[in-house]
């Protein structure tokens, strides 16, 4: 699957970061990692931190799938909002899930100084702001939610939110939790700290056919090599699709654009994540050389060709949302490009076995926060593989 086009900025402002061979011989490991983008990068750094065996494929070079045209926006939101998500399985799921995700906005940090990273880790608010009029009341009751189950937020008006940041809005929530990262440099960060304390990396290698033994798989390449491995686990984010037997995504198509380096910007706009009530909704941060980063207008996904060929109509619209928004930005666009993501049920990702794979691991953390589910996931499945049960394990499950 084409998950992405164009040549999204991540990409042209890093460039080459690592090179990594394809697999040419036959290997055994404890653990085989097939995906190398930022969740498969936090999964191998985990699993090699608990002294596993473990080797990582992906048919692309690394991180070059979704994690190159992502947002980089580590929220605590979820989705589906945290009323809402109460009414689906309950209080304790919903607002465990919500403090998972915020804690794992700072165990994200600790990973990042742990391997002294240059990704651009920043703390920053995050205001969840109504899109028009008739969202405030429900927003509000959000608000009420997250304020009760403890997490630290204030209720701005409109005459708040449009002297702190010239946005016209009715109301928001303003989190104190949230952060911004390159999570395309961090990838590869993570795979080069973890490939000098033994991970072996193979790019440009795909995974062609996976026998299911007893105790555990046997995986044939395109490259002609043979993988053997105690388990495996599945970080391929969207493309999992093509592999579960039953429906659990929607996929969609998104649009993102960054503008030139802005000089009359606020400070607190270049420290604040946005985001609105809007279906779909619309989102907005800064990068770390003081570019606005905006995106939104999704389509439900049919294929890359027609996800393509909207790309320069919703620049437009994204353009004309910006200018109504924020009327005292120039906002001079620089980057474009679109990508496939999904939604499920819920808001929540998918993570642990399948009862059709044996020996097998997913960690599929869809929706816009999925770095930080793909955190919560390379904790989650570790302890798994130490015979450990973490309680959110229920909800994340398959089948659910």
């Amino acid at each position: 699957m084409d998950i992405r086009s164009n040549e999204p900025y991540w990409l042209v402002n890093n460039g080459i970061l690592n090179a990594y061979p394809s697999l040419r011989k036959d290997m055994v490991c404890d653990v085989l990692i097939v995906g190398a983008g930022i969740t498969g990068a936090l999964m191998a750094h985990a699993c090699v931190a608990e002294g596993f065996n473990t080797l990582l494929i992906d048919k692309r070079e690394i991180a070059n799938g979704s994690t190159s045209a992502t947002t980089s926006m580590l929220q605590y939101e979820i989705d589906v909002p945290l009323y809402q998500l109460e009414k689906l399985i309950g209080e304790v799921g919903a607002v465990s899930s919500y403090k998972a995700c915020r804690n794992s906005i700072w165990d994200l940090k600790k990973i990042a100084e742990e391997i002294k990273s240059e990704a651009g880790f920043q703390s920053k608010n995050s205001l969840y702001f109504a899109g028009s009029g008739k969202d405030e009341k429900w927003l509000k009751l959000e608000f009420e939610k997250r304020l009760k189950a403890g997490f630290d937020v204030k209720w701005l008006d409109k005459e708040q939110i449009q002297a702190n940041y010239g946005l016209q809005s009715e109301g928001g929530i303003l989190s104190a939790d949230g952060a911004s990262v390159d999570a395309f440099r961090l990838a590869h960060e993570l795979l080069a700290y973890n490939h000098k304390r033994g991970l072996a990396v193979f790019d440009k290698t795909e995974l062609m056919k996976v026998k299911y033994l007893k105790d555990e798989v046997l995986v044939e390449t395109d490259t002609n090599s043979k993988i053997r491995a105690k388990k495996i686990i599945y970080c391929t984010g969207y493309e999992s699709a093509k592999l579960i037997p039953e429906k659990i995504v929607n996929l969609k198509s998104t649009y993102a654009m960054v503008s030139e380096r802005m000089n009359g910007a606020t400070s607190a706009i270049y420290d604040t994540l946005f985001w609105n009530t809007d279906s779909p909704y619309l989102y907005m941060r800064s990068t770390a050389d003081h570019r606005l980063l905006v995106g939104g207008e999704d389509e439900n996904f049919r294929n890359p060709v027609l996800r393509d060929a909207l790309l320069n109509k919703k620049e437009k619209k994204l353009l004309k949302a910006i200018n109504k928004l924020m009327p005292n930005i120039d906002f001079i666009a620089d980057f474009a490009w679109c990508g496939t993501f999904g939604e499920t049920k819920d808001g929540l990702p998918y993570i642990g076995p399948h009862p059709k794979f044996p020996n097998s691991y997913f960690c599929l953390g869809f929706g816009g926060n999925g770095i930080t589910f793909s955190v919560i996931g390379a904790n989650m499945i570790v302890g798994m593989l130490r015979n450990e049960i973490d309680p959110l394990a229920y909800f994340f499950r398959f089948g659910r």
